[in-house]
């Protein structure tokens, strides 16, 4: 019996400094190093409500939004993951054939890879800044606005994630999309 309650006691110390206690820290230097990270990365509207994360991708299917990546778990950000699917697989093609079309892409203006892909997880919320300029003039159109201010917008919201080692620079769509609207 004594041997049991010596097991128990082991066990409940172990949990306590493993579970709560390295939680405990893990959180503390998370939010002392980088609390809007560590909380989410939330974007908030001007009364507080939250509109979204920096860092999850949101689907917009609107004309006058900016689109973001395909989804293979349609945006959903409790069940991320990709297709599992092989690039040989037909749907896979088919995704990319539609992506292609629904840009209106042509082999003078080619789609950006990243527009006709999922990436890994399903949920970037980034595209490539080509992949925000192919869509400029839908975007503008739809809002009345002038294409070079559209594209102005693109490239003063577009950054290099690397920084200097960085070749291709990326766009927020969420960020890009929110701007557009403060317009």
């Amino acid at each position: 019996m004594q041997s049991i309650l010596a097991s128990l006691r082991i066990t409940a110390a172990t949990m306590l400094i493993c579970v709560a206690g390295y939680t405990t820290a893990v959180w503390a230097v998370a939010q002392a190093v980088s609390p809007d990270t560590a909380n989410g990365s939330l974007i908030t509207g001007p009364d507080g409500t939250i509109i979204g994360s920096r860092q999850i991708a949101q689907a917009f299917t609107r004309p006058e939004y900016f689109w973001p990546r395909p989804s293979a778990v349609d945006y959903d950000g409790a069940g991320a993951g990709g297709s599992n699917k092989s690039p040989t697989s037909s749907d896979v093609a088919n995704r990319g054939q539609e992506m292609v079309e629904r840009y209106g892409a042509t082999s003078d203006n080619p789609l950006p890879a990243d527009l006709a892909a999922a990436s890994g997880a399903g949920l970037d919320p980034h595209i490539s800044e080509a992949g925000a300029l192919i869509q400029a003039t839908r975007v503008a159109e739809a809002r009345g606005l002038e294409v070079a201010r559209v594209e102005s917008l693109i490239r003063n919201a577009a950054g290099a994630p690397g920084g200097f080692l960085t070749r291709d620079r990326i766009v927020n769509v969420l960020e890009l999309n929110l701007a557009l609207d403060r317009l």
